[in-house]
C-alpha cells in the first residue's frame, strides 16, 4: 500500500534505470542530493533486478518503487530495452492515484528517460528535467542509441550536465535547450577525516600490505571504458623497472589495489597471470562508499586510464582525501584534473607513459605536495555536495 503523503508538499518524481544498493554516479548522487533538500518530497521509480530488492521502500529521503519481474526473471521476461514501459505505467499509476509532482527529473538519457519521453505525451505540461551523467563516448555509440536519445533530450524542457564534456555535447544535439553545469561532488566530510595509525595498520595487515611498500590505488567498476586493463600493463612496466636498485638491492615493491567488480574481473584477473603480476595486485571487489576512504589513506596514488569518462567522481573522492592522480584528458576530467597542479595527466591507451606518470608521483616530493593541497582546495570549493545540492533546489524552484 502507498504511503500517505501531505497533500500540499512540493513533490519530485525521479526516473533512475538504477538505484541503491547498486553503486555509481547517478545512483550516489540522487541520495547525496536528496538527503540535504529538504523543501521537497521525492518518489522514485526504478528496475527490481533482483527477488532480493523490495518493490516499496523508504530509503532516506526517497519514497522507492521498483519495477520488473519477483521471480527474479527480470532479465529473461522483460529485456532491460523494455524498461521504459514498466516505469511509465508505474509512474503513470502513481499520478491517477492522486501523486501530483512539481517536475520529472530523469537520471542519464538511459531506458529510464524513455518513460519520460512517454509521459510527456500523456501529460505535455508536467516538466522534466533531463540530467545527462554518461560516462560513454556518446558520438561513437550505435545510430539507435543515438536517435532514441535526441527523442529524450528533444522532449526534456530542462537539462543537467556533470561537465562541459555533456554540455558540449548537449548543445550540439539541440542548441535551444537550457542547460545548466551542476557537477557531481564528494562528501567531504567522509573523503577528508583521518585515520589512526591503528586503524590503516589494521587494514595493511588485512590486505596483506607490508610498511614500505608502494600502493597504487584505482576504484571503479571493472568494465572496458576504465581502462583497468591499461593500468596493469603500465604496473608490468613499473615492476620491471623495480627489480633492482642502483645500489644492487631489492627495491621497495609496488602493489596495486584494485576497488571494484564487474564483468571484466575474469579477464583482468587472468591478465595480471600472463604478465606475472597477479601476486602483486589486490583485487578487493565492492567497498563501501563510507569504508573507501581509509583504502585511500594507504595509498599513495590515484590512477585511472579511462578511455571515456562523464566526469570521474572516484578522481575527486581520491583527491579530497589527499591522495594525488593520474589521470587521462578523456571527456569530464579535464573539468578538474589540470597537469602538474591538481594532478598528472596521462595518455590512456600507452602504458609506459602511464607508469612514468606514477613514478613522477610516487618519486617527486615537491611536486606531490604541491599537487594535493591544490586538489583537496579546489574539490572543497567547487565539487563539495554542501555547496552542489542547493543548485537542484534552486532548480526545483522554477517550476
Amino acid at each position: 500500500m502507498l504511503a500517505q503523503m501531505p497533500s500540499k508538499s512540493k513533490r519530485i518524481l525521479l526516473l533512475t534505470t538504477s538505484y541503491l544498493p547498486l553503486i555509481g554516479g547517478s545512483e550516489l548522487a540522487i541520495k547525496e542530493v536528496t538527503d540535504r533538500i529538504t523543501d521537497y518530497e521525492f518518489d522514485l521509480i526504478t528496475a527490481r533486478v533482483s527477488a532480493g530488492l523490495l518493490e516499496e521502500e523508504k530509503m532516506g529521503r526517497v519514497h522507492v518503487f521498483r519495477v520488473g519481474n519477483r521471480f527474479n526473471l527480470f532479465n529473461f521476461l522483460l529485456p532491460k530495452s523494455f524498461l521504459s514501459l514498466p516505469i511509465f505505467f508505474k509512474a503513470r499509476s502513481l499520478i491517477k492515484n492522486g501523486r501530483s509532482y512539481d517536475a520529472v527529473h530523469v537520471f542519464q538519457a538511459s531506458q529510464a528517460a524513455g518513460a519520460a519521453w512517454l509521459l510527456k505525451w500523456f501529460y505535455p505540461r508536467l516538466p522534466v528535467i533531463l540530467t545527462l551523467q554518461e560516462g560513454k563516448d556518446l558520438s561513437r555509440q550505435s545510430w539507435l542509441l543515438r536517435f532514441f536519445r535526441y527523442l529524450i533530450i528533444r522532449h526534456a524542457d530542462q537539462a543537467t550536465v556533470i561537465s562541459n564534456y555533456l554540455g558540449r555535447y548537449l548543445a550540439s544535439v539541440r542548441k535551444n535547450l537550457p542547460i545548466k553545469l551542476i557537477p557531481n561532488g564528494v562528501d567531504w566530510e567522509n573523503f577528508s577525516r583521518e585515520f589512526s595509525y591503528g586503524e590503516t595498520s589494521q587494514l595493511c595487515d588485512q590486505l596483506g600490505i607490508l610498511p614500505g611498500d608502494k600502493v597504487i590505488i584505482s576504484s571503479s567498476r571493472l568494465t572496458y571504458k576504465n581502462g583497468i586493463d591499461n593500468l596493469i600493463r603500465a604496473f608490468r612496466v613499473l615492476c620491471q623497472q623495480s627489480l633492482v636498485s642502483p645500489n644492487g638491492g631489492p627495491t621497495t615493491p609496488y602493489r596495486l589495489l584494485l576497488i571494484g567488480d564487474g564483468e571484466l574481473r575474469g579477464y583482468l584477473t587472468e591478465l595480471a597471470k600472463q604478465l606475472g603480476v597477479r601476486d602483486r595486485i589486490i583485487f578487493t571487489g565492492t567497498v563501501n562508499n563510507s569504508e573507501l576512504v581509509k583504502y585511500l589513506k594507504i595509498s599513495q596514488v590515484f590512477v585511472r586510464p579511462s578511455r571515456s569518462e562523464g566526469l570521474g567522481i572516484s578522481f575527486l573522492e581520491a583527491m579530497a582525501a589527499g591522495i594525488p592522480i593520474v589521470g587521462p584528458a578523456v571527456g569530464g576530467i579535464p573539468d578538474f584534473l589540470k597537469d602538474d597542479e591538481t594532478g598528472l595527466i596521462c595518455k590512456p591507451l600507452d602504458p609506459d607513459d602511464i607508469a612514468r606518470k606514477i613514478a613522477l608521483v610516487l618519486e617527486g616530493e615537491v611536486m606531490r605536495k604541491k599537487i594535493i593541497k591544490n586538489a583537496r582546495e579546489l574539490v572543497k570549493k567547487d565539487y563539495n555536495w554542501e555547496q552542489i545540492a542547493p543548485e537542484y533546489q534552486k532548480l526545483y524552484a522554477q517550476f
